[in-house]
């Protein structure tokens, strides 16, 4: 079968332009050789949350900082661009119930207790806001690596615009002796209503009137929606979520949501299958070669989007010679500065960090003259050069935001 696309990758960026397409009636097909970033990163959409410090408006910040960073993706991504993929996430996944926008950074607290800067959250997560301050109160289950305590002392000595007084309550969930209960076993016992009632009376008697309440982003798997509401009415307080270690369950949420919806406007998904190769004729990608459990095969389509991530999940890849190369179409990427790969502080900026495929203002790859080498291949998300996510708080909102402009770009260039 030919496709009018196909999608290389999973994640947040790949199923963003695979939604879209479909949306629009699209034969789609994504591939992919794993869930992308989406189980290890929160739901949340930040979308710049430091530039040098911290940053309370993305909307005021974003142009300066594109005209600072001219090799980053927002520098090819408009203001108004970023915005509307914003809204059509809100709109697209509804259950989410999305809030916030360019204008303010919501600040949330971690499970280790500092801070987060993000422009969108799910309402599970909203509560949790600190920039008004206030009192908190964060639940612990037994879960491992969310230690309640340790949260709460950290956050009372955490940069925050106002006051906040944090304290802990340990509960016992595990009334067989069960250990080890995962993320993911929690969010499953939350969706069943004894466990909820069990919490909720365990709860009774101990929340101050003026406190919020904080639980581990487990708050169920299909309809986390519910169950907040659930807690907030049973309790009688703000009830809100934090994101938690990987495996992060609003990240699957937001994984689980996507793919269905992709599937319900027709597209098809491949998991588990790795594109290994491309044929190409005339500036075009003709079809892309994917190794398949048996043999390969050759999938074919008019447009295509390389969504494949860079060096954590192999879309660019050093080998032993200290060569840069991207994984599948051989596209050449940004080099890092002459001198050393590495430098020995961890959380320096490292000369690698913003490797990347190099790509024009239409989110095309291009040569090293800044030529597109194919008219009808796109790439987006953690693939691009420029961007250090994890320092600028970026990552979840320039993959939205190219997912969105790759898939633009295709039905521009359709119409």
């Amino acid at each position: 079968m030919i496709y009018d696309t196909v999608v290389i990758g999973a994640g947040l960026a790949g199923l963003t332009a695979a939604l879209r397409l479909a949306d629009e009636g699209g034969r789609v097909l994504v591939v992919a050789k794993g869930v992308g970033s989406t189980h290890l990163a929160p739901a949340t959409i930040d979308v710049l949350g430091f530039d040098g410090r911290a940053v309370e408006s993305p909307a005021q910040k974003l142009s300066r900082f594109g005209e600072a960073h001219p090799q980053h993706p927002y520098a090819r991504l408009s203001i108004e661009l970023i915005a509307a993929s914003i809204e059509w996430l809100k709109t697209r996944l509804p259950a989410f119930g999305y809030r916030g926008g360019l204008e303010e950074n919501f600040v949330l607290p971690t499970a280790v207790g500092a801070v987060k800067r993000s422009a969108v959250v799910p309402e599970t997560m909203a509560a949790g806001d600190l920039r008004a301050g206030g009192r908190f109160l964060f639940v612990g289950l037994g879960l491992k690596d969310f230690y309640p305590a340790y949260l709460a002392d950290n956050l009372g000595h955490a940069s925050a615009d106002s006051a906040v007084s944090a304290r802990a309550i340990e509960l016992e969930t595990s009334p067989g002796g069960e250990a080890d209960v995962s993320s993911v076993g929690f969010a499953r016992r939350f969706e069943q209503p004894t466990f909820r009632n069990a919490v909720v009376r365990g709860l009774a008697g101990q929340v101050e009137r003026d406190e919020r309440v904080g639980f581990p982003a487990v708050l169920g798997l299909q309809d986390a929606g519910k169950v907040w509401r659930e807690l907030e009415e049973k309790l009688e307080r703000p009830v809100f979520e934090v994101a938690t270690l990987p495996p992060s369950v609003s990240g699957i949420r937001l994984f689980e949501a996507m793919t269905a919806a992709v599937r319900k406007a027709g597209g098809r998904i491949l998991m588990g299958q790795t594109v290994t190769g491309a044929e190409t004729s005339n500036g075009r990608v003709e079809a892309v070669v994917v190794q398949a459990a048996a043999r390969p095969t050759t999938y074919r389509a008019g447009s295509f989007v390389l969504a494949s991530g860079g060096f954590a999940s192999g879309g660019v890849q050093l080998d032993s010679y200290g060569k840069l190369r991207e994984a599948v179409f051989d596209l050449a990427v940004s080099h890092a500065e002459d001198g050393p790969r590495f430098l020995p502080d961890y959380l320096d900026e490292q000369p690698l960090d913003r490797v990347g495929v190099l790509v024009d203002n239409g989110l095309r790859p291009t040569d090293g003259d800044g030529r597109p080498l194919y008219e009808n291949l796109h790439a987006a998300g953690a693939t691009l050069a420029g961007a250090v996510p994890w320092r600028e708080a970026s990552g979840n909102g320039v993959s939205l935001a190219s997912g969105y402009a790759a898939a633009a770009a295709i039905l521009e260039s359709d119409s």
